[in-house]
């Protein structure tokens, strides 16, 4: 029995009010709970102003509030919130990384390095970055476990050219958790950078940031039980002072004249424009809700849910699981397949009973081309999730086999 499931915590959750509803797609979105949007509404209702910019009460306090949620951020991965950059997304924070630092350190004869297992976010940037710089651009294998294939790591790194490692903490497709201490190492020791897409990681398992050592990390709010339209970059304090910012504007500066502009420091430096107030108040709450759990426990009841859904899934005629056999080695997720049904059929037939599952491709083609399918069925879970929801997967899982026999 998982270690949440006596206190489920679905009820913090008013989505989740809705009768029958199975959440399982908490890779893709999290539900919110009342704590987050209480936070953001707050905001609205009562701290309504710009942040850095006023001296008066409510640009005070909101700006409080602001840097307040920038500081427990930061905080929860153990990271330097002058180092936290707030972003509108994920995909945007590695887009920065990309361009801020990739046009200004990457050229002709260097080599950028992604994985085949990842997301289209850390994978179009840099196949984008090294067309437009004329670098070479190489994918690191998967095994048939979904693991990568750190021989062929070691040896695309004893060539001296990479400049750059781009890896996702945990897959969003196959569940692996990858060694990201070992990968960095590793790459360190051969004079390159590491860029993290966490965005699966920092709601499921414990990050230590400070630990890890990756040069970049960036995730986002909305997986995270937190609102849409805010991500996450935290980056080494060196390498952000030497980068360019990746956009221009209001905020960001520390003198304009007709002659030249000078910039902030981080994290103003990349935060142009008018900041996503609510949203990283709102990110703060959500953070605040995990610790308020312990991810550790977060950890221990979602691994413990995989396990018991893996068992569950491997007895059903027809069904073939991606990614490593020990649910110790993978996160909060499964994809699988029944044989001889579209995944779509099987989220459309689910879903009329209301069992959330995601079925495509996942933002991940290369990985789809590794597994040799167009698609798969996802289920993720999240801290609401019990066993009697597995138990719905199962039971819709037969309708839809009944369906098609």
């Amino acid at each position: 029995m998982s270690a949440l499931a006596d206190t489920a915590l679905a009820h913090e959750f008013p989505s989740l009010d809705r009768d029958g509803l199975v959440y399982l797609d908490s890779g893709a979105t999290s539900q919110t709970p009342r704590t987050v949007l209480d936070a953001m509404d707050d905001y609205y209702a009562h701290h309504r102003g710009s942040v850095h910019r006023g001296v008066y009460p409510l640009a005070v306090e909101a700006t409080e509030l602001f840097e307040g949620a920038r500081e427990r951020v930061a905080r929860f991965v153990n990271w330097g919130a002058a180092e936290t950059i707030f972003t509108r997304n994920g995909t945007e924070a590695l887009n920065l990384v990309a361009y801020a630092w990739g046009d200004a350190n990457v050229g002709p004869g260097d080599r950028v390095v992604v994985t085949e297992m990842e997301h289209h976010s850390n994978f179009v940037p840099w196949q984008q970055l090294a067309l437009r710089r004329g670098a070479t651009f190489s994918v690191l294998g998967v095994d048939d476990e979904g693991r990568l294939a750190l021989d062929e790591l070691d040896a695309l790194l004893a060539g001296g050219d990479v400049k750059v490692v781009a890896v996702a903490h945990i897959s969003n497709v196959v569940g692996t958790i990858n060694p990201l201490e070992e990968i960095v190492r590793r790459a360190h020791d051969a004079g390159a950078i590491v860029v993290v897409d966490g965005a699966q990681a920092v709601p499921q398992i414990p990050v230590d940031l400070g630990a890890l050592g990756a040069d970049f990390y960036g995730w986002t709010g909305h997986k995270a039980y937190g609102p849409t339209g805010i991500g996450v970059l935290h980056g080494s304090a060196d390498l952000l002072a030497a980068m360019p910012p990746f956009i221009t504007g209001g905020h960001m500066i520390a003198s304009v004249s007709a002659e030249e502009t000078r910039w902030a420091q981080s994290p103003a430096k990349f935060e142009a424009g008018t900041s996503n107030i609510a949203e990283a108040i709102g990110l703060g709450a959500a953070v605040d809700f995990l610790q308020g759990i312990g991810m550790e426990h977060v950890r221990t009841h979602e691994r413990e849910l995989v396990a018991y859904a893996m068992e569950r899934l491997r007895a059903v005629p027809g069904v073939s699981l991606h990614g490593p056999s020990d649910p110790a080695d993978r996160g909060a997720l499964i994809s699988f397949a029944l044989e001889g049904i579209h995944p779509h059929d099987v989220a459309e037939i689910l879903g009329r009973d209301g069992v959330c599952v995601r079925a495509g491709h996942h933002c991940a083609q290369p990985l789809m081309h590794r597994l040799g399918v167009g698609a798969t069925s996802r289920a993720s879970f999240a801290v609401h999730n019990t066993d009697e929801d597995v138990d719905a997967l199962i039971a819709g899982l037969a309708k839809v086999q009944d369906i098609f026999a």
